[in-house]
Order: structure tokens, then sequence, then C-alpha cells
């Protein structure tokens, strides 16, 4: 078996697709810590207050056993009433919380709809659940309602549910949320908005780009708490219906061991970090603004008008080549490449946040424009 094991990881690496683990170095341009609170004094502060009252590292076992802290229950009730949901409920990762979402909530004979560039945790989740599924072109509007047309055409007569972002991980390009809302309530259909990359930058106080819409009884919304935030874990938020229903049938939260307590803890001060701040969240817009203008000036490169800006090389190899060069030069930013963006559109992920300054956003923009000329 370790042979087969190691003819297919050579196959990665003949095609320039062998993934390595690479420790940090330089200027960070490749993390999701977008507000730069991964390290902020405030969070390490909320942790030394935290194990000084007593909060535990770890919880012990499954939220439905011994697991279930004070912490996660005053997080979620915090965090319903910060993002403006009906309920709230704390999952270790985004991964398994978006699992645990579309594994158990659509039923057989209901229909997912979802954007061609969902995430890998939604078509995992897919794969494992029970309802018929669809992919449309990417932040198509009219497409999300022709595939329904045409389903309900053929006989469907379940639930739909629509799968989206609000920002795209690869691509860093918006949803057309406002219209995919009112495709959801012509058709009485479940919206559910990844506000991974959203949540703490976009939107209302930072509240994501669905804010608008929370708390209406068709909209289930996903926050992480490792990208923008700067902890771990994940808040699924919407109807308190769905989360007792998680509770009860959501595998990868019945069965896993709960969150730390003390994660838990210092989530609740994260949040009110992204409440009390608001300068962090203009701040970065000033930075994204100077990285998108000097991007495009030197490059060439159309402006994603967010933090997370593609550079689009192509081929597997150049990509990797092109993250060389700009990495020798102290930045560290990454090449992606297929199967996590599709074939033919390997890139390098520039992400900008608060761990820079506008020099080093300058320069990064003259490195890459280096890399590219070369």
């Amino acid at each position: 078996m370790t042979a087969e094991l190691r003819s297919d990881l050579e196959r990665l690496e003949a095609g320039g697709r062998l993934r390595r683990l690479a420790p940090r170095a330089g200027w960070d341009f490749s993390s999701n810590d977008y507000l730069g609170l991964a390290e902020a004094p405030a969070l390490r502060q909320a942790v030394s207050d935290a194990i000084a009252r007593g909060v535990p590292v770890g919880s012990g076992g499954s939220r439905l056993l011994r697991g279930n802290h004070p912490e996660h229950e005053a997080l979620e009730a915090e965090a319903a009433q910060h993002f403006g949901a009906e309920a709230a409920l704390y999952f270790a990762t985004g991964f398994a919380a978006n699992y645990a979402l579309f594994a158990t909530l659509p039923q057989r004979g209901d229909l997912v709809v979802h954007d061609e560039l969902i995430h890998a945790s939604v078509h995992d989740g897919l794969r494992n659940g029970r309802a018929e599924r669809v992919s449309v072109p990417h932040n198509e509007a009219g497409a999300f309602q022709d595939a329904i047309a045409r389903w309900r055409a053929a006989g469907g007569t379940g639930r739909i549910w629509i799968a989206v972002e609000s920002l795209y991980s690869m691509e860093g390009d918006k949803a057309p949320l406002d219209e995919l809302a009112a495709i959801a309530r012509r058709h009485d259909a479940m919206l559910v908005i990844d506000e991974a990359h959203a949540t703490g930058v976009l939107g209302e106080a930072g509240r994501g780009l669905g804010a608008h819409l929370e708390g209406a009884d068709y909209i289930v919304s996903l926050h992480t708490c490792g990208k923008a935030l700067g902890v771990s874990g994940a808040l699924v938020c919407g109807p308190r219906v769905v989360r007792d229903f998680l509770v009860n049938r959501g595998r990868s939260f019945v069965f896993s061991t709960a969150p730390s307590p003390l994660m838990a803890a210092t989530v609740r001060a994260a949040l009110r970090l992204v409440r009390d701040e608001p300068e962090r969240r203009t701040r970065l817009a000033t930075l994204v603004d100077r990285a998108n203008s000097g991007l495009m000036t030197k490059c060439g490169i159309a402006p994603s008008g967010t933090q997370i800006i593609p550079v689009l090389i192509g081929p597997d190899h150049r990509a990797v080549a092109m993250a060389a060069k700009v990495q020798a030069e102290g930045f560290d930013v990454r090449a992606v490449r297929p199967p996590t963006v599709p074939e033919g559109t390997a890139r390098l992920r520039l992400s900008v946040t608060l761990n820079v300054d506008e020099a080093g956003v300058d320069q990064v923009v003259d490195a890459i424009a280096r890399a590219l000329s070369s």
C-alpha cells in the first residue's frame, strides 16, 4: 500500500500539485487574519482573564454528554444577538459546521442549488446528505432561478435550498445576495450564506454581507471564528428550530468533542472587539484600496474590491514558481492550484490584513510585478 501512496504523491509532484506544509516566513499576505486579531494583546488578555476565572482549556466530552459548558452557551447567546439571529450554535471548525448543515438539514426530496465555487466542506456535506443537488455558474442569480424552474417542471416537490458564500475565498468577489434572497422568498426556499471571509470585515458593524437579512426565517448563516475574529471555530446562526435540529441530527456536532470553553470565551471577546473598534475595518479598507489600486496600475490586474485579490497565473508549475519569487523577496504569498480552484486557473492569492502596513503593501505589489515580468 505504501508504494501506491508514494506513486500517487509522485504524480501530484510531477503535475505541480504536491502540497507541503511550509513555515511562516516574511510579511503576512496569505493568512485570513484580516483584522490582525490572532495575536492581538486584547485577545491574549481575554485568554488570561478566562483562565483566571476558572474556564477550562478542554471540554471533556461532546456537548450532549458532559462537554456543554456555560461559556459555550454564553457565546451562542451573545453571537445570536450580535448577528441578529434567533439562535446560534458553536462548532469546532467551519468545515464541521458546513458539513453538518448540508448533510443534515436538506431532506430526501429536497433540492440544493449551489454556486459552482462553493467551499469543499459544502460538497462533502452534500455527498453525505439525502437531497438532490445541482451546481450553477458562479454568481449568476438567474442560473439559480432557472435551475429551480427546471426541477419544478420535472416534478420536484420538496424544499429548495440555495447555498452561496457571501465573499468567495479564492475569487474575492461578492455574491448577489439581494437577488438570491428575492429568489428564495419567491420559491419559499432556504438561503444558506457562508460568511466566512466577510465576518468581522464587511457589512454593517462587520456582521457580514448578509447582515440586513439575518433574523428572517429563511436565512441560515455561517460565521467562522478563525479568520477575521482571530480565534477558532464557527457559529451557525438562524431560526431556533435549525439549531435544535442540528443538536439532534447533526452527526459532526453530536459525535464530536465540544470546542474548548476557553476558545468560546475568547470568541466572545473577539466579537466585542469587532463591535467596539470599527477603526480596524476602516484601516483595513484603506490597505485594501491601496493593494487593489497598485496591482491594477502596475500589473493590470482587475481589482476585486475586497481583501482577497487573486493574481491569475494559469499553469500550476508557473504559479508555484511565481510564488517562490515573491517569497524570496520576503513576502508570504502562496500559490493556489486545482482542485482548490478550477483547472487552468492556478493563482497567487493575495490576502490583505492588518498584519502589514502601507509600505508592505507597496512592496509586495512591486514584487509581484517583477515576478510577472520575469
